[in-house]
């Protein structure tokens, strides 16, 4: 099932989340399982399956990352799990700064992302399922790469 079908709303990586959270609440109202009790076996069943989609896509549509990640995915360009090699140059960058962690790393790790995010800021933004390329949606892909690595530095210095 797709999401974005589900939901009714086109193909995009920023998505309204006051909207989105509008048709979330819809949806769980005409699909929640509370209101099938006298249902079928098999009407319940298909309710229990959509409502769990819904809350699925809503938690993914809430954050960009995820919702890049799934839009690579319908695109057959992203398997779960996938091993992907990021270029030398970015992995020594990332590797230096995590070697050199301090107090003020947080600021280095974001402007990073910022330089980063300037690559597809225009394809994010503007993003249109109906003219985005095969060489767009694979810059996608190695922008959601390098931003999980920086993601994993700060979820380091969390800790």
């Amino acid at each position: 099932m797709n999401y974005f079908e589900l939901f009714d709303i086109p193909v995009s990586i920023q998505l309204d989340s006051k909207w989105l959270t509008t048709q979330y609440v819809a949806l769980q109202k005409k699909f929640h399982p509370d209101f099938f009790g006298q249902a079928s076996i098999e009407e319940q069943s298909e309710v229990m399956e959509k409502s769990a989609a819904i809350n699925k896509a809503f938690k993914i549509f809430q954050k960009e990352e995820e919702t890049i990640k799934y839009i690579l995915q319908l695109k057959g360009l992203l398997q779960e799990e996938e091993k992907y090699q990021l270029p030398p140059d970015f992995l020594l960058e990332v590797m230096e700064l995590n070697e050199s962690l301090s107090a003020n790393s947080a600021n280095e790790v974001a402007v990073f992302e910022k330089e980063i995010y300037e690559k597809v800021r225009q394809l994010i933004e503007g993003y249109n399922d109906e003219s985005v390329t095969k060489e767009d949606l694979l810059t996608l892909k190695d922008y959601y790469f390098r931003k999980k690595y920086l993601q994993r530095i700060l979820e380091r210095m969390a800790d």
